[in-house]
């Protein structure tokens, strides 16, 4: 498993695309314009792994029964992966989320 380098001067573009990586479909943008930076790419992995958990919660909601439910847990996980991500790249430090991280390592 390889690490995470946290750079401890970390420039004002940086900090934007990283916490771009936990704002729903703007998570493209640093995938996209920032390929050579670890600190940007691990929250963008992981903020792609968050986005997609978005995207099916919508589909979720058209199952009959359980959907509704479903949806809700899902759009709640969401949102809290969003903001502990938020929290992350705002003390400018790389938190492996729980389920988030071991499901963006495989991506």
């Amino acid at each position: 498993m390889a690490e995470v380098v946290v750079h401890t001067q970390l420039s004002m573009r940086m900090r934007i695309m990283a916490l771009m990586s936990y704002l729903g479909v703007l998570v493209f943008v640093p995938l996209v314009m920032n390929r050579d930076d670890q600190y940007v790419n691990f929250h963008a992995r992981q903020g792609l792994v968050i986005w997609i958990i978005g995207i099916v919660a919508i589909f979720v909601l058209y199952l009959p029964g359980l959907g509704k439910l479903l949806f809700s847990f899902l759009a709640m996980m969401v949102m809290i992966y969003s903001f502990i991500g938020i929290i992350s790249v705002l003390f400018t430090k790389a938190w492996k989320l729980p389920i988030i991280y071991d499901l963006s390592t495989k991506l």
